[in-house]
Order: structure tokens, then sequence, then C-alpha cells
């Protein structure tokens, strides 16, 4: 009644024998129905990427205006004689605008790079085109 069980095997979908490898990299050349989805989704992944960073930068830039309303002690504050809402959106927005378009190139050239990782996987073809 002791029967030892039957050993474990390990089964890799890369090593299997006569399966059918993906070739992402010739689905987006071509145009195909997968290389479409994933151009799309890589399309989709910036465009959710810039819509977010944009909703985020308008809430700052209309804050600004918004407070000044809600407290206007602070919207008569002068510095150099020059009122404080004024030097916020005037000087201090184009670092923040800077800095956003910075991190969305940041962001976007990050999800490129997964893209081409992804497109890129094949493992018969080491050198790329």
């Amino acid at each position: 009644m002791s029967e030892n069980p039957p050993q474990r095997e390990r089964v890799v979908l890369a090593s299997r024998r006569g399966a059918r490898m993906v070739r992402t990299r010739v689905e987006v050349q071509e145009q195909t129905e997968v290389g479409d989805a994933l151009v799309r989704g890589l399309m989709r992944a910036q465009l959710g990427l810039a819509l977010r960073l944009g909703g985020s930068l308008l809430v700052v830039v209309v804050a600004i205006p918004l407070l000044a309303v809600l407290f206007p002690s602070v919207a008569e504050t002068t510095i150099f004689g020059i009122r404080i809402t004024w030097i916020v959106l005037g000087l201090l927005a184009y670092p923040v605008l800077y800095l956003t378009g910075l991190l969305y190139v940041r962001l976007a050239e990050h999800a490129e790079r997964d893209f081409m990782n992804l497109v890129d996987d094949d493992p018969g073809d080491p050198g790329g085109p």
C-alpha cells in the first residue's frame, strides 16, 4: 500500500514542441487584429495618462482663483506691489506646467518601453530586426 506518488513534472509553455509562438512584432507590423489591439492598448494607456495629468493640472489651476475668492484676505496680500494670486498664476504656474509635461513624457516613454518589451519578447530573435 505504500506506493510512491508519481513524480511531479514541470510544464513550461515555451518548451512545448510544435506549439505556435506568437510573433507580436510581426502582428504589429502587419497590422493584424492582434497588433491593432496592442497598439490601441498603448494609445489608450497614453490617453488615460494625459487625461489624468491634465485633469490634475486643471484642478490646481482652477483652485488658485477659487481660493482667492473664498479667502479675500489672501487675495489682497501683495509682494513687491503685486497681488499674490497674480504671482502664483503668472510665475509659479509655468514650473508646474513644465513639470507636468516632463512627468507625462517620462510616463508615456515608460509605457512605450513596456510595449516594446512586450512586442520584442521573442526568445528566438535576440538581436531584433
